[in-house]
């Protein structure tokens, strides 16, 4: 702990760098400790246990800190070859009274009942195909390799709020509606009843008025494309799951039969954006991956050839913007914020130059140590913050060849080419001093108050192993950072809470569960202050969990 930008106990403040474009070179890292116990099966926790606190859990908060991940990697004897493929295990930190309780239950899904039923995976996951019944005779177990492979209701990805309940997606076109005290699985509840799609994104976005936009392949003889879906935020009656949801738009893939895979989208006020990345689905390697014994991760797979196209569609009139803006080819999976501004729309998002980390998360991988483990960490692009600045106020009249982003102190470019195109390049949203921390991932804002509206700061996980084993608060004037660290602690995505009647955008705390793959049973709940990034107190749990994805907080 001894850089001066960290923050514990005894050092705290911020350090402010220069910036440079230098997020594609960087020194190799040596020594990465083995973190193989963060994808280890673990046990679920039905019945709400005590934890230890360690410091102080402010009073106020008062709620469930749900997580979802992945939380069994073996069926018998099969296991599952990808991190994203284990059995969703969902978590709830119960916090109240400055105590801490903890449960978990693995999500009562088809394909966990039909797997433990059989003691082998009976369904196909993203980087695991499923086999054919051994006890098939030859010709039977050749047919069976003929079939289509299902769409698995494995939600293991995050929590998510429709109309005020709760629910555990991934991105196939099923979700489970959970009760968040309890963690009891509901309802399976199928996208394509309501909407011709099939499947979203686990990250929606909600509008201020509590209406959710959400994303959705659709694939036709015409084509595959992009749906922007629309969830209204009354509930007809207390049976309404998805009723009234729609499509607001849709957009055709470039390419018809290699559509671009996406995890997320960005959503401003008044838009929507959708960012077609060069990491491409060959549909025909998808639909043909059980004849060929391979996962359907073998049929995505990284384009550098194409450019970066960012889809901007207004959400009230449901219109495509005949302009289309383009940059380099990147890749993102998570943005952290996107609002307008004096006819700007500025648009915050993690990105690195090469798409192909998907397929580096492999459960050999994770399970890797010494200098086989650094080598695979190392041929891994590092992820940034940064910024695309798109001119909303672009037509026939505009010239060509000419930087149209008029902002004050922006590196940010965007040029208009020809008629119905602008080329962009993006703005670093950081110094020098992240890279000492292997960028970043998992971006959180305030929320409630900040989302699709100017911000100053947002929350991160670093990201200097192949999950996150620092804690980042960025702050946007100055570009500067503070930074939770100790070795040998993992901390999941941090999630912001604000402080009853705060006025001040990080008056709150930050939640985070942090893992210690090298002690047992030894996980916690860390409280940080969001202001200082100081930590409060912890909640001690004498059980092991693996390393999660994504979560909430529910008041």
């Amino acid at each position: 702990m001894s850089s001066v930008n960290r923050v514990n106990s005894s050092t705290s403040g911020w350090k402010k760098t220069k910036s440079q474009n230098k997020d594609q070179h960087f020194t190799d890292v040596h020594g990465l400790p083995c973190i193989e116990n963060l994808v280890c099966s673990a046990d679920e926790t039905p019945e709400p246990i005590a934890t230890t606190i360690t410091g102080t859990i402010p009073s106020w908060i008062k709620g469930n800190f749900l997580r979802n991940g992945p939380g069994k990697f073996e069926i018998g004897r099969s296991s599952f070859n990808h991190w994203f493929d284990g059995m969703a295990l969902m978590h709830q930190f119960h916090i109240e009274d400055g105590k801490v309780t903890y449960m978990s239950r693995f999500l009562n899904s088809d394909c966990y009942k039909e797997n433990l039923e059989h003691n082998r995976i009976m369904v196909s996951e993203f980087g695991t195909i499923a086999m054919p019944d051994p006890c098939k005779n030859v010709f039977q177990r050749f047919l069976s390799r003929f079939e289509l492979p299902k769409p698995s209701d494995n939600a293991n990805v995050s929590f998510v709020q429709y109309k005020g309940d709760y629910y555990v997606s991934t991105e196939t076109n099923f979700m489970h509606k959970i009760d968040p005290q309890t963690l009891e699985t509901k309802e399976k509840v199928d996208w394509s009843k309501f909407v011709a799609v099939n499947g979203a994104t686990a990250h929606p976005h909600v509008d201020h008025d509590g209406t959710t936009y959400n994303m959705g392949n659709s694939y036709t003889r015409k084509g595959a494309f992009y749906n922007i879906i629309m969830v209204p935020s009354n509930k007809v009656n207390p049976a309404d799951t998805l009723e009234g949801a729609s499509v607001v738009c849709s957009i055709p893939s470039e390419d018809k039969s290699k559509p671009s895979y996406y995890h997320s989208f960005a959503m401003s006020e008044n838009y929507v954006v959708f960012i077609e990345q060069p990491i491409k689905m060959d549909l025909l390697k998808i639909v043909t991956s059980k004849l060929r014994g391979k996962g359907i991760n073998e049929g995505v797979y990284w384009d550098p050839k194409r450019n970066t196209v960012f889809h901007v569609i207004n959400k009230h009139t449901g219109k495509l913007s005949l302009i289309k803006y383009y940059a380099k080819p990147l890749s993102t999976f998570h943005q952290i914020n996107c609002y307008e501004e004096n006819g700007f729309l500025i648009m915050d998002m993690c990105c690195s130059d090469d798409g192909q980390a998907i397929n580096n998360y492999l459960i050999q991988n994770l399970k890797k140590s010494g200098n086989a483990l650094d080598e695979v960490y190392n041929t891994m692009c590092r992820v940034f913050p940064r910024r695309f600045v798109l001119p909303l106020n672009v037509d026939s009249h505009t010239l060509c060849g000419q930087n149209l982003n008029t902002r004050l102190n922006s590196t940010a470019t965007a040029i208009k080419t020809d008629k119905n195109k602008v080329f962009c390049t993006h703005e670093d949203l950081h110094g020098d001093d992240l890279h000492e921390y292997g960028g970043l991932e998992f971006p959180h804002i305030n929320y409630s108050m900040c989302n699709s509206r100017p911000y100053r700061y947002f929350y991160a996980c670093g990201f200097r192993h192949l999950v996150g084993d620092s804690l980042i608060k960025m702050d946007l004037q100055g570009k500067q950072i503070k930074v939770w660290k100790h070795a040998g602690m993992y901390p999941s995505e941090p999630i912001f809470v604000s402080s009853p009647g705060a006025v001040e955008e990080d008056d709150g705390v930050i939640l985070s569960v942090v893992i210690t793959p090298n002690q047992d049973e030894s996980t916690f709940l860390l409280v940080l202050d969001a202001k200082t990034f100081e930590e409060l107190g912890r909640a001690e749990v004498s059980i092991n969990i693996p390393y999660g994805f994504h979560g909430t907080f529910q008041n």
